[in-house]
C-alpha cells in the first residue's frame, strides 16, 4: 500500500516531466524514421549489406555465445542508464540527460524504419521479434530514470536558491537510487531476451 501511493505522489509530482520526457523520446523516433529516407541509395546498400552479413552469420552460428551477449547488452544498458542517473546529480548534466534521451528515440525509429524500408513486411516482422519486445520494457527505463534524473537535478537547483526553509536531499537521494536498482533489475530481464530468446526468434524469421 506504501508503494502505490508513493508510485502515485511521484506521479503527481512529476506529471509535467513525464509528458515532456514522452514527447521528446517519441520526436527522437519520428526523426529517426525521417533520417532512413534521407540517407543517400549508397548508404542504405552498404548499411544492408552489413546487416545481411550479420543474417549469415547468426543462420551460421558464428555469432557470440548467449552468456557473451547477455553480459554485452547488461553492460550497454548499464552504461547509459548509469550515466543518465549520474547526470541528475548535478546540474549541469540536465540537458544533456534530454540530448541523450532523443538519440535513444532516434535509434529505436532508425532502426525500425531502417528494416521495414528496406526489407518491407519482412523487416517488419523482423523489427517485431528483433526491436518491439525488449524496448516495451526497455523504453520506459529511460522514460523513467531521465524524468527521476530532471526531477532530482531540479531538487538541487531549488535548493540552491531556496533561502529559506530546506529539506534534507538525503532520503531524496535514496530514493533516487532505488529507482536505479529497479531500473536495473528490468533491464537485467531484458538483456536476457536480447542473449537468449531474441536470436532463437531472428533466425525463425530469416531462416
Amino acid at each position: 500500500m506504501q508503494y502505490k501511493q508513493a508510485l502515485v505522489r511521484h506521479l503527481q509530482d512529476n506529471i509535467s516531466i513525464y509528458v515532456f520526457t514522452i514527447v521528446l523520446f517519441v520526436m527522437g523516433i519520428i526523426f529517426g524514421a525521417v533520417i532512413v529516407n534521407s540517407l543517400p541509395y549508397d548508404a542504405k546498400n552498404d548499411l544492408y549489406h552489413y546487416l545481411n552479413q550479420f543474417f549469415t552469420e547468426m543462420n551460421k552460428g558464428a555469432i557470440a555465445a548467449p552468456n557473451t551477449m547477455l553480459g554485452e547488452s547488461f553492460s550497454h544498458s548499464l552504461q547509459y542508464l548509469g550515466f543518465i542517473w549520474i547526470l541528475g546529480l548535478s546540474i549541469i548534466g540536465l540537458p544533456i540527460v534530454f540530448i541523450l534521451l532523443f538519440i535513444k528515440g532516434i535509434v529505436v525509429g532508425f532502426t525500425v524504419g531502417f528494416l521495414v524500408n528496406q526489407m518491407g513486411l519482412h523487416g517488419f516482422w523482423l523489427a517485431l521479434v528483433s526491436v518491439f519486445p525488449q524496448n516495451l520494457m526497455i523504453i520506459p527505463t529511460f522514460i523513467i530514470v531521465s524524468t527521476a534524473s530532471v526531477a532530482f537535478s531540479l531538487r538541487i537547483i531549488r535548493q540552491l536558491l531556496m533561502k529559506s526553509r530546506k529539506e534534507p536531499l538525503f532520503p531524496q537521494f535514496t530514493r533516487y537510487a532505488g529507482v536505479m536498482f529497479g531500473i536495473l533489475a528490468i533491464a537485467f530481464v531484458v538483456a536476457l531476451y536480447e542473449a537468449y530468446l531474441s536470436p532463437v526468434l531472428i533466425k525463425g524469421v530469416v531462416g
